[in-house]
């Protein structure tokens, strides 16, 4: 059942054109990792779902409830964390969770349960009282996770929540969408493929203003398996590969050939049939393979076929 319907929306700021009839669609109970370029449309989407901007044209619906631009009833339904959250650094994360219960209409003995729970489940009971404006980026986005879920919400907005994070604080905010996923479904945005790779099970890209790929990530990537070798060579010289690379995109079964440094990816019409036949013809050529393999589908590759 679908959660989320975005039908048709179009926004433009001035003479710029950011969505183009943008339509999408977000399942109950999933991950949806919305993706595209920075200054793609991302945040302006999320803005229009939670009501902060009025779309030009269409509509976006949140369980069968139409979202309209300012106070919007569909709000009590999303939990939303912004790319750069806002906090009162004077107060502690205990004192800030209570305060946002309160925002959120919530009687206190709900306020004070759900508290304790939500300050356990993003990793902050440690650091409860500390005052906010000595935590460190990771923290805020933690506790920005925290604020968003109090009213246990049907959709969890988040905009690119791992941004500017070093690894482990990434790998901390993944981990707490992952385990929140059984209690709400998460839309976030990022431009980071191998974070939606890890926790996502369905993925939008956007693109000059639209969807131009989405669905279930696993069945994304089976209809776009192609045959694709990739080849590490040992250098020989730009002069060398370059001349090399246009003997490769002559061999009759090879569809397209290009190269990074000494690597190259060549996409052939069989890897069963022509896999052995290429590397033959390297080997006849006296080069030094150093890796040969078959390249799976991946969101980055996907990604990379679509805005070339």
């Amino acid at each position: 059942m679908n959660l989320l319907t975005i039908n048709n929306v179009s926004k433009r700021f001035g003479q710029l054109p950011v969505l183009d009839e943008l339509s999408l669609e977000v399942d109950e109970g999933s991950v949806f990792g919305f993706i595209g370029k920075n200054g793609s449309g991302k945040t302006t989407t999320m803005r229009i779902i939670v009501g902060l901007l009025k779309a030009d044209l269409g509509e976006v619906y949140i369980k069968g409830k139409k979202v309209d631009f300012g106070q919007t009833a569909t709000n009590h339904m999303i939990g939303y964390l912004p790319d750069v959250p806002e906090f009162y650094g004077f107060m502690n994360a205990l004192e800030y969770l209570r305060f946002c219960g309160k925002i959120k209409g919530m009687n206190p003995a709900d306020i004070k349960l759900k508290t304790s729970e939500l300050l356990a489940v993003v990793g902050l009971e440690e650091s409860a009282k500390r005052r906010i404006k000595g935590y460190s980026r990771g923290m805020k986005q933690r506790l920005g996770i925290a604020q968003a879920l109090m009213h246990n919400p049907a959709l969890l907005i988040c905009d690119e929540p791992t941004s500017a994070l070093d690894p482990q604080g990434r790998s901390e905010i993944l981990n707490i969408l992952s385990q929140v996923r059984e209690r709400t479904t998460v839309l976030f945005s990022t431009h980071i493929l191998a974070d939606v790779e890890r926790i996502c099970d369905t993925v939008g890209m956007l693109e000059g203003g639209k969807i131009v790929f989405g669905g279930k990530l696993d069945e994304i990537k089976g209809r776009q398996r192609k045959d694709r070798l990739v080849v590490q060579l040992e250098d020989l010289g730009v002069g060398a590969l370059e001349t090399l690379l246009l003997e490769l995109r002559a061999l009759p079964y090879v569809q397209r050939c290009f190269r990074a440094g000494a690597e190259f990816t060549i996409d052939v019409d069989s890897v069963s049939e022509d896999g052995q036949q290429l590397l033959r013809e390297l080997v006849a050529r006296e080069l030094t393979v150093l890796g040969f393999c078959v390249q799976e589908p991946s969101l980055e590759n996907l990604y990379l076929d679509v805005i070339k």
